[in-house]
């Protein structure tokens, strides 16, 4: 795979790993065909903040601490690559948060260039845009694993997968339900918010194709989904959980979803 010397086992592990994240969103997705059309805002805020929680920690113990252990022979500048990294992340990000119209949640202008694109398009625009760095922290994850070389094991790439998993069920229960409150019918609604997390897995296949020839650069390539990631979080998931009144809910769903995947980073990994 990619230049990355497997067997077909470890191959057909890989792939089903990389489809974990995606399998979240469409589940996901999928209650708004059982579900009123509108979810709470203190729901939504609720969601919005333990999905942050789990963000902020795979960042951390999935991605920025193993890049750091990999660039270990740098010694005490071995902290080096996670920063370039992590920064090529953010402005990564950033760039594409400027040349991509998108409409956030609960928002009613639409950041980007200026576009005619329908409302609900934008949604789901901005819900792709976050999680293209989920696919590709997967990604880079998974080809650690798949070269050998990066002291990475199969239940550290697993837990990766199903923490992301995690936080993209809720994750997918906020773009389909608002786009059905929008007029969007229930189908269409489901299947806009599961579009929303195909980008995920074809990031993460990217990254590894990506990632076979360059290994060695591999502690750079984890830290920048590091840092597209945290970009995510403080640009637009910080602020939705934080609005309105009874704003700690978010903040103490944010601390359970980092502690649910450090617990699942440490227990698996």
């Amino acid at each position: 795979m990619g230049g990355i010397s497997v067997g077909n086992a470890m191959q057909t592990k890989a792939l089903l790993g990389l489809m974990i994240p995606f399998l979240g969103t469409v589940l996901g997705s999928a209650c708004v065909l059982f579900m009123r059309d509108r979810l709470n805002p203190l729901v939504q805020r609720a969601l919005t903040g333990f999905a942050a929680g789990v963000m902020v920690a795979a960042s951390i113990w999935s991605l920025l601490v193993p890049a750091m252990e990999q660039a270990a022979h740098m010694r005490q500048w071995a902290f080096l690559p996670a920063v370039i990294g992590f920064w090529l992340g953010i402005f990564f990000l950033l760039l594409l948060d400027r040349t991509i119209p998108h409409l956030h949640m609960n928002s009613s202008k639409a950041e980007g260039p200026k576009c005619s694109l329908q409302k609900t398009t934008m949604l789901v625009l901005a819900v792709t845009l976050h999680n293209l760095p989920e696919g590709m922290a997967v990604g880079a994850v998974y080809a650690g694993w798949l070269s050998g070389e990066a002291g990475i094991t199969a239940m550290g790439a697993l837990a990766l997968s199903l923490g992301i998993a995690i936080q993209n069920f809720p994750e997918g229960a906020i773009i389909s339900m608002p786009l059905r409150a929008e007029g969007v019918s229930k189908g269409k609604a489901f299947r806009y918010g599961a579009f929303s997390g195909a980008v995920e897995p074809i990031g993460a296949v990217l990254t590894i194709l990506m990632a076979g020839f360059i290994i060695p650069l591999l502690p750079y390539l984890l830290s920048f989904a590091a840092g597209a990631m945290v970009y995510v979080v403080v640009e637009e998931l910080i602020p939705e959980m934080s609005e309105g009144s009874h704003s700690n809910l978010g903040t103490v769903l944010f601390a359970a979803g980092f502690t649910v995947m450090m617990a699942l980073d440490v227990a698996l990994g």
